[in-house]
């Protein structure tokens, strides 16, 4: 099949399959493409679908495919995911691209393996000036859990990504689940979402600000 290359992420070799019925942007199912010992993600996609015009119109179903694939990829290994709809001409120029930036995907690699995203919400329904301290001391706890966080300009109280080893994630899943039983009792209103784990979106620099939307 003739077509741009698209590509959803760079990983290092993983012997664990993808899920068998995985689809990804336009209906492609993703492949994997080797060099250097790195492997990038991509699908082969319509030109006439990822020109520089279409990708001005493109569809929250292309984005929530491309991080169906991300989520698959994050439950056998660690991506660095890329932009929604970066495409390459073909095989060649994504191999050009594993070139250029190598360095800069082994060093990621090496600093995010074993280690995924979880984002916290802290909103409120009404008014409440217990909020902000509670959110501040909340944000605390859970940076001593985390090796890095991200915090949000946001509406809500607030909103931050934590990155946490696969093995600390437990703990930290626990300790936001009795934050949200204790939250109503310290500030009536007060409501804690947890989601992920996601891949490292908020850490890796060509992935910062382009996660699923939670």
């Amino acid at each position: 099949m003739t077509g741009l290359r698209y590509v959803y992420a760079v990983c290092r070799p993983f012997d664990a399959a993808l899920q068998a019925q995985l689809t990804g942007v336009a209906g492609v199912p993703p492949k994997l493409l080797t060099h250097h010992g790195l492997v990038a993600v991509v699908s082969t996609v319509p030109e006439a679908d990822f020109g520089e015009e279409s990708l001005r119109q493109r569809t929250d179903d292309g984005d929530r495919a491309h991080h169906a694939v991300i989520d698959a990829l994050t439950a056998v290994t660690t991506p660095l995911p890329l932009r929604p709809a970066t495409v390459f001409r073909d095989d060649s120029a994504v191999r050009v691209m594993i070139e250029e930036r190598e360095d800069d995907f082994r060093r990621a690699l090496d600093r995010f393996s074993g280690r995924v995203e979880w984002r916290v919400k802290v909103y409120l329904e009404g008014i409440e000036e217990n909020a902000e301290v509670f959110a501040g001391q909340l944000h605390r706890t859970l940076s001593r859990y985390a090796e890095d966080h991200r915090l949000y300009a946001s509406p809500n109280v607030l909103e931050a990504a934590y990155l946490v080893t696969r093995e600390d994630s437990e703990q930290f899943v626990e300790l936001v689940d009795r934050t949200k039983r204790e939250a109503d009792g310290i500030a009536p209103g007060l409501r804690v979402e947890l989601t992920g784990p996601w891949a490292v979106y908020s850490f890796f620099g060509s992935g910062t600000g382009c996660g699923p939307r939670s």
